[in-house]
């Protein structure tokens, strides 16, 4: 399965509404803010908008209800591997993305014979407070390297501008959050994205 090159991340099934309709084929859903029958509702609705679109959702951390809901794919973080169950999350035919910030844990992660690697912060990040410093084009190309045919996901302080940097290191795909949402035209940004991915 070959995945699009770019890779935005939301928060709520809105924003799936919003970027859907303009093309965007590969999503992540990541809900910090509701958890019980609101969080199992808005996975529902994003896997349900996802699938009318033909794109692909990307669970990220509910590995329990993205196996519920009959979801394709999950993302777990470094901390959510240590207590989710990889070998339910592959029983149920999900497909696995993981993040990774260092050497060690990239190790741990291809160990897992993951379906994409993630690897960030590669420039500075206002999204959340990282222990990592920014990893830079150089560990990207490393990555890439050590990761092989599996496909590389560069994410944090990306732009619409430092995504063809990105790509030249040895990133397959390009994952964004802020540079969107927080943009004064998020539909605009979303096709400024998408002329420099396809």
């Amino acid at each position: 399965m070959r995945l699009d090159r770019f890779y935005p991340i939301f928060d709520h099934p809105d924003w799936l509404r919003r970027a859907l309709p303009l093309g965007v084929t590969l999503v992540q859903l990541r809900i910090k803010d509701a958890d019980g029958d609101a969080l199992r509702a808005q996975l529902a609705e994003a896997r349900d908008l996802c699938r009318a679109a033909g794109a692909t959702l990307v669970v990220n951390d509910h590995w329990r209800l993205a196996i519920e809901l009959g979801c394709d794919w999950v993302h777990l973080g470094q901390e959510d591997l240590d207590t989710a169950d990889v070998d339910a999350i592959r029983a149920a035919g999900l497909r696995l993305g993981l993040s990774t910030h260092d050497a060690a844990e990239l190790d741990r992660a291809l160990a897992l014979s993951p379906d994409y690697v993630a690897l960030g912060p590669v420039w500075p990040t206002i999204l959340k407070e990282m222990k990592w410093d920014p990893q830079g084009l150089d560990r990207v190309a490393d990555w890439k390297a050590r990761v092989g045919d599996i496909p590389l996901v560069a994410i944090g302080g990306l732009s619409v501008e430092r995504a063809p940097a990105a790509f030249a290191a040895g990133a397959d795909i390009v994952s964004v959050v802020t540079d969107i949402t927080r943009a004064r035209d998020p539909e605009l940004r979303i096709r400024q994205w998408m002329g420099v991915t396809r």
